[in-house]
């Protein structure tokens, strides 16, 4: 496993798996920072790439995505679908030059509408490229359970918990007509689709197995 960003261009292995952590910077509740996702995929992506028996390098992060249901809080950066879609093609363009295959390890829910059109274009063009996620399918939507315990195993002293608060518990396939028309404040005054009062970092550390387990899975 190598960091792209620390090799200089004639270090860079031939033909390398190429894993991109794909992410967000948006609010993650009052306890949580706003680069949640990100942090958890670029994790992921490392813990990935060591384990996988190939030539194989993790490139920056990409930190702005599509976050738009969380705009109403303060910190939220998006930069939209249609622009994340353009930016993924692009990339992957660029990469496909030098790289083997290129795999996006996505942390966050709202880019996986452009995210799977920009990787179906890109397979159409004949580009060796995929994407896996990083979030799990069986915990609470958003700066909840999950994802607080998530970052109390990474990265435990960004954690406020003094400020952490049980948020709307209600399942999200009941929550999204209204997240879909006037954004995760109109469900959630705090942010947070879940209970973070009950995370704990033994329960981070399992998530995260599970997560690199399932990445790792789909990408043999």
């Amino acid at each position: 496993m190598t960091e792209l960003a620390h090799l200089a261009w004639t270090a860079v292995p031939q033909r390398p798996l190429v894993l991109v952590p794909l992410g967000s910077f948006e609010q993650h509740g009052p306890h949580l920072p706003l680069d949640t996702d990100t942090r958890i995929a670029d994790a992921v992506a490392h813990a990935v790439a060591h384990a996988v028996g190939e030539p194989a390098v993790v490139a920056p992060p990409i930190v702005y995505a599509a976050s738009g249901e969380h705009q109403a809080f303060a910190g939220t950066i998006s930069i939209g679908n249609e622009a994340l879609r353009f930016l993924l093609v692009e990339l992957v363009r660029s990469l496909a030059l030098w790289a083997g295959r290129i795999v996006f390890v996505n942390g966050h829910g709202g880019n996986v509408r452009c995210l799977s059109a920009a990787v179906a274009q890109l397979v159409q063009e004949g580009r060796d490229v995929a994407w896996v996620p990083c979030f799990s399918g069986g915990g609470d939507a958003h700066a909840g359970h999950t994802e607080t315990s998530l970052m109390l195993h990474l990265a435990p002293d960004l954690v406020d918990v003094r400020r952490t608060e049980r948020g709307n518990t209600a399942p999200l396939a009941e929550l999204m007509p209204a997240i879909l028309a006037k954004g995760v404040g109109a469900v959630s005054p705090s942010g947070v689709l879940g209970d973070p009062t009950t995370a704990t970092a033994a329960e981070g550390a399992r998530l995260f197995d599970e997560l690199v387990a399932a990445a790792e899975g789909a990408l043999r």
